[in-house]
């Protein structure tokens, strides 16, 4: 196998196997992450999704992902509260709209959102959708799809839900839902006409293998916008002692994804703030998607700031 070789596989149309994605993680990162870039430019051109998101309700949740500060089973200094009415929401989305931003993300804790307030978001998407126009996703846990029916009846267009990691590595990271679980939540999303959202967190410590062992589950369930988390340690939850990943650690991550699916967004999300160049090498290595603005329950990256950079690198934000 050579880098070459592989590259010219994936620009003609060729999927890569595990053995080649594991061979290209151990490749020189200049090379590797000009190649991942040049894959990028001839699926994607210039092409950036750029997207904000809210925690439209926080805390309290009954999972017991060993990442998450929202989770009941430990104590952080995250914030609870219910759901946001649909008039916040709504002023939330419409302000993100001003600033250039073309998708917006209601994000829900909890093992899944209930009946009544998917009703509620349902309430919130229409009312979003009248005053901004802008492309909504929601991230509501598990749901099934007469509940995904709903909300793409309201106007919601995508669904976030993250694998989290690999398959062989989930139990090691949550004991309270399954992969399957989440695997299915997915395939109902898509059988209500809606397109998904999904990747995970790396630095759980998983191994090169769950990395790519993740990105050949979503390359399967036809995933095309895939949000690459980088573990921010949360004082209070299991994982606050992992160390951090270095900024070519999620370089050579995203290059390798690029190989493995050529055509998705790869966006960089979670823990981008904390590399020193907030993301930009990454854009140049493959990653051509992000999210804007604050995270869950972590400061972000204004919008502002990010479009001037992505100005700066060629790109030009569209759906």
């Amino acid at each position: 196998m050579q880098l070459n070789q592989l590259t010219d596989r994936v620009l003609h149309g060729g999927q890569i196997s595990r053995e080649q994605a594991m061979f290209l993680h151990e490749q020189p990162l200049s090379a590797l992450c000009a190649s991942a870039d040049r894959i990028r430019r001839h699926f994607c051109a210039n092409r950036f999704d750029l997207c904000t998101i809210i925690n439209a309700k926080s805390g309290r949740c009954s999972e017991n992902c060993k990442f998450c500060a929202q989770s009941s089973h430990y104590h952080t200094s995250a914030a609870s509260y219910p759901l946001l009415p649909a008039r916040q929401l709504a002023a939330h989305a419409k302000a993100s709209r001003k600033r250039g931003v073309l998708r917006y993300s209601i994000v829900t804790s909890g093992r899944r959102l209930p009946e009544a307030e998917v009703a509620q978001v349902c309430e919130a998407v229409r009312e979003i959708r009248e005053k901004s126009g802008i492309s909504v996703c929601i991230s509501a846990g598990l749901l099934d799809e007469p509940s995904y029916r709903q909300l793409k009846e309201a106007g919601v267009t995508r669904v976030h839900n993250n694998l989290e990691t690999s398959r062989r590595y989930f139990p090691h990271i949550c004991t309270t839902h399954t992969f399957e679980d989440k695997v299915q939540a997915i395939r109902a999303a898509q059988a209500a006409g809606l397109s998904v959202c999904s990747g995970g967190i790396m630095g759980l410590g998983e191994t090169v293998g769950d990395r790519i062992d993740m990105a050949l589950t979503l390359r399967e369930l036809g995933i095309r916008s895939v949000p690459v988390n980088m573990l921010n340690p949360i004082p209070g939850t299991p994982l606050a002692g992992m160390p951090r990943l270095t900024q070519d650690d999620m370089r050579r991550i995203v290059a390798v994804y690029r190989f493995i699916l050529p055509d998705a967004a790869i966006r960089l999300a979670g823990g981008r703030g904390l590399l020193a160049d907030k993301g930009e090498s990454c854009f140049t290595s493959g990653a051509n998607a992000a999210i804007s603005g604050d995270m869950l329950t972590t400061a972000g990256i204004t919008t502002e700031t990010d479009l001037a950079l992505l100005s700066r690198l060629g790109y030009e934000v569209k759906l």
